[in-house]
C-alpha cells in the first residue's frame, strides 16, 4: 500500500488520541502470563507483534513463525527452551533469518538448553527441545540488545533454582532491563540489580495479579515530532500514560523541550504543547537507553532545519532493517546532509526539503511512522505503509483525526 501524505490545512492542531498498550510491556506480560496463568492483562497492545507473541505461546510442537517480530523471537527462544515436553522450530521472515540469535542461544545452552540451528550457525530458524533448566548462573555481553537479557530474566523465576546473570562490559538499554525487573516485582518475584549482576529468585506460584500495560511511548514519539513541527499553540492529548514510566522512550518528554514541546501530565493522560521554537541550532543526544526514537528525532531535526549528533545506536544495525543506513538513504533523498557510522548519526542543519519524495520503509514500521510528520513541511509518499501494523495499526487513522490528508494510491 502506497500512501500520499500532505499537511492539514491548519498547522495549529488540537486533538485527543487513545494509544493502546506498549508492545514491549505487552510481550513481557504475555510471557509471564504463560508461566503463571493466574495473571490477567489490561490495555494489551493491538500490534501485530503482540498477536504473534500470543499465538506463539499457544503452540507446543511444530513450527512457530513469528514473521518480523524480533521481540517474540528472543522471548520465545527463552520460553520454549525452559518448557519441558515442548518441541518447536522457531522461524520468521527472511530478514529475521539474518538477525543474530547466537548470544542468547549460547547463554541458554550454558544453562542446559537443547537448541540447534536449522540453517545458518548463529541465526534462525532454530529447533528447540524444551528441558527443565537446573543451572542458575550465566554470563553474556552487556552491550547487546536488552531483549536477550530480558528473555533470560522473564523465565528466571520459573527455573528451579532461579537465575544469576552476569553482564560483561557496559550495559545497553538499562530502562528495558528495569522494565522487566519491575514487572517481575509486580507479580511478587524477588530480584536484585547490583552493578553488572542481576539475581532473580525462583517462584513456583504467584497471587492473582492484573498487569495494567501503559500505552506505548514509542508510539507517542511520533506525536512529539508532529507537535514540534507544528505551529506554536498546538496541543495533542494522548492516553493512557503514567508520569513514572517503565519505558525508556518516555525520555521524549525531556528531550523535546529542546524543540519547544512541553509535556503536561494529568491523571492518565499527557498533553503535548508547542510553546516555543527550537532553542538550539544543533542537538547532541546519547540514545543508548532509547534507540527506538532515533528515527523520530532525526526526522524532527531535519524538518526543523536543526542539526543533530545521535550516539549509542549500535543496536539499530540489527533491527527490522539496518536503520542507520535506511535513515541515511531516505533523508538524503529529501535533501539532507547526513552521515552515519556503525553506531552514530550526524545531520547538518538545512532548510532545503524536497517535495513529492517516496519514502521506502524496508519492512520497518518505525521508518513509516517517523517520516510521516514531515508532511507538515512537504508533500511526500510512504511506500508499503501497511507495515505500521507491526506496532501501531491505528496510526494512519489517527493522523486523519489530526486532519492530515492520507490517501491510498
Amino acid at each position: 500500500m502506497k500512501l500520499s501524505l500532505s499537511s492539514p490545512s491548519n498547522n495549529l492542531l488540537q486533538s485527543e488520541i487513545q494509544i493502546t498498550g506498549s508492545k514491549s510491556e505487552s510481550n513481557r506480560s504475555l510471557l509471564l502470563q504463560a508461566l503463571y496463568p493466574n495473571i490477567s492483562i489490561s490495555n494489551l497492545s493491538n500490534s501485530d507483534d503482540a498477536q504473534v507473541m500470543q499465538k506463539g505461546l499457544q503452540i507446543s510442537e511444530g513450527i512457530v513463525d513469528i514473521h518480523h517480530a524480533g521481540t517474540a523471537m528472543r522471548f520465545l527462544t527463552g520460553y520454549f527452551a525452559s518448557q519441558e515436553g515442548k518441541e518447536v522450530t522457531l522461524t520468521g521472515s527472511q530478514r529475521m533469518t539474518e538477525r543474530p540469535i547466537k548470544v542468547l542461544v549460547d547463554a541458554l545452552r550454558s544453562l542446559g538448553a537443547e537448541i540447534s540451528y536449522e540453517q545458518n550457525e548463529g541465526y534462525p530458524p532454530i529447533r528447540i527441545t524444551g528441558k527443565k533448566l537446573k543451572k542458575n548462573n550465566v554470563s553474556l555481553p552487556a552491550d547487546i540488545s536488552s531483549q536477550y537479557i530480558s528473555s533470560l530474566l522473564l523465565i528466571a523465576p520459573s527455573l528451579e533454582n532461579g537465575l544469576e546473570l552476569n553482564l560483561v562490559g557496559k550495559i545497553t538499554s538499562v530502562p528495558y532491563i528495569k522494565m522487566t525487573l519491575a514487572l517481575l516485582e509486580e507479580i511478587g518475584v524477588t530480584s536484585s540489580f547490583d552493578g553488572n549482576t542481576i539475581k532473580v529468585e525462583a517462584k513456583n506460584s504467584i497471587e492473582n495479579t492484573n498487569l495494567v500495560v501503559e500505552s506505548d511511548w514509542s508510539s507517542a514519539s511520533y506525536f512529539y515530532s508532529i507537535v514540534a513541527l507544528s505551529e506554536i499553540g498546538t496541543e495533542i492529548t494522548l492516553a493512557a500514560y503514567k508520569s513514572t514510566s517503565l519505558q525508556g522512550d518516555s525520555i521524549m518528554a525531556q528531550l523535546y523541550t529542546d524543540f519547544g514541546v512541553e509535556t503536561v501530565f494529568d491523571q492518565n493522560k499527557i498533553t503535548l504543547k508547542k510553546i516555543g521554537d527550537c532553542s538550539q541550532t544543533s542537538v547532541n543526544y546519547d540514545l543508548a537507553n532509547a534507540p527506538d526514537v532515533a528515527q523520530t528525532i532525526a526526522v524532527t531535526c531535519f524538518g526543523l532545519g536543526v542539526g543533530c549528533h545521535l550516539t549509542g545506536l549500535h543496536t539499530l544495525k540489527i533491527k527490522e532493517t539496518d536503520r542507520l543506513e535506511a535513515l541515511h538513504t531516505e533523508l538524503s533523498k529529501l535533501g539532507a546532509d547526513i552521515s552515519v557510522t556503525e553506531k552514530d548519526l550526524t545531520l547538518n542543519g538545512s532548510t532545503e526539503i524536497k517535495s513529492d519524495i517516496a519514502i521506502d520503509t524496508y519492512n520497518d514500521h518505525r521508518m513509516a511512522m517517523a517520516f510521516a510528520p514531515l508532511a507538515l513541511k512537504t508533500s511526500l509518499f510512504i511506500n508499503d505503509a501497511e507495515v505500521v501494523s507491526k506496532s501501531y495499526p491505528d496510526y494512519w487513522n489517527d493522523l486523519k483525526q489530526l486532519q492530515f490528508s492520507v490517501k491510498e494510491l
